[in-house]
């Protein structure tokens, strides 16, 4: 799709392209695991990279759907994946810190899975951990901290789902080619299938900039709009269009750009370092010059999403506006990212980039029913 910039934010009448560099848009590629499902995309978004040996199909996501929501998944069957990932919340939980099922505190928030499908990593600072169907081997199976409880208690999950009365055979449906199908690794094939249908693109912004409806938008809208992504305040170094994340994927994509940042949040030494455990990408590296390195987390639904950063230290987005980014860091950490620069917001003008940021906010797909519990209001889970 062309376009140039109305307000900040794309026109679709305009004649000037979207770069790659700038947007992450590139035309769809054919003959793909992606290409065999429906994605419901607009113009010129290309759909997300599907692994080869995990193909989508309905009968997988449906699978995957009702294991999201299933607490037998956890070790005292009280918490399933959406304790931790409620739809309402943009598949947050709207906590500082989230709580597993034997009621621990976990060092860091709940990461939305809005768009987790273009996610190119998948936690706040694993650089390694890329592929869904690997990363919920932590929140089932691990240890520190305990979310789910199911460390070493594999064969008895499996076996509660052999016992359920709908399990055996949508897996038959869902893995028609095995023999015995109900395994781990097709449990967790099945969850990731449903969490990258997880596609939220139609916010005001996403009417307004793909579809061109004018009053999608409103004037202080479209004004923090152009405040957001102008060089005066370089939010788009790190929360760039369309995706509002650096951390991104998709069929045909070939530059993958920086995806985790220092932002000053903390210096407790005066070295630049951050409370243990929390140290970032530096916990899996041991670098120095990872300490304090987290990643940019999309900005779509964000207005629902809060307390903000890892840690959730900060309650509301004028505050993170205010207190964080424009005293260029909330620190003097010296190991903060360059791309972390002081710039000067009126209360008016903070209000216009909330306003903006609200504008992300995808009612529809907060609401959708292809995404809720399919366990409400039966009996057997």
């Amino acid at each position: 799709m062309a376009g140039a910039t109305v307000g900040g934010v794309r026109s679709p009448s305009a004649e000037q392209p979207i770069t790659e560099e700038r947007s992450g848009i590139r035309a769809p590629v054919a003959a793909t695991p992606s290409a065999l499902w429906e994605w419901d995309l607009p113009p010129d978004i290309a759909p997300p990279r599907v692994p080869d040996d995990n193909p989508m199909s309905a009968e997988k996501v449906e699978l995957g759907r009702h294991l999201f929501y299933d607490t037998r998944l956890s070790g005292n069957e009280t918490q399933s994946c959406a304790s931790c990932h409620r739809q309402e919340l943009a598949f947050t939980d709207g906590l500082a810190r989230a709580v597993g099922s034997t009621g621990e505190v976990h060092p860091r928030g709940s990461m939305s899975l809005v768009n987790i499908a273009y996610s190119s990593t998948l936690t706040w600072g694993d650089p390694e951990l890329r592929l869904l169907e690997e990363q919920q081997r932590g929140p089932l199976f691990g240890t520190e901290p305990v979310e789910m409880g199911m460390g070493g208690r594999e064969e008895e999950l499996l076996a509660r789902l052999r016992a359920s009365e709908v399990y055996p055979e949508m897996f038959v449906a869902a893995f028609p080619d095995d023999s015995d199908p109900i395994t781990v690794e097709r449990l967790l094939d099945a969850i990731a299938a449903f969490e990258r249908t997880l596609i939220s693109f139609d916010s005001p912004y996403d009417r307004y900039t793909f579809w061109g409806e004018r009053s999608a938008m409103s004037r202080e809208a479209l004004a923090g709009a152009e405040l957001f992504l102008s060089e005066r305040m370089g939010c788009v170094h790190c929360h760039g269009e369309p995706f509002f994340t650096n951390s991104i994927d998709y069929e045909g994509k070939e530059v993958v750009l920086e995806e985790f940042f220092n932002t000053g949040l903390y210096d407790v030494d005066g070295e630049g370092g951050y409370p243990p455990p929390n140290t970032g990408v530096h916990a899996f590296t041991g670098d120095p010059e990872d300490m304090g390195r987290f990643r940019a987390p999309s900005l779509r639904n964000v207005a629902v999403t809060g307390p903000y950063m890892h840690d959730g230290s900060i309650e509301t987005l004028d505050a993170v506006l205010a207190e964080h980014y424009m005293p260029g860091g909330r620190t003097g950490n010296p190991r903060r990212s360059h791309l972390m620069v002081r710039f000067g917001l009126t209360s008016r003008e903070r209000a216009m980039v909330v306003s903006f940021l609200d504008a992300l906010t995808d009612s529809t797909f907060l609401n959708d029913p292809r995404f809720s519990d399919p366990w409400e209001g039966r009996s057997e889970r």
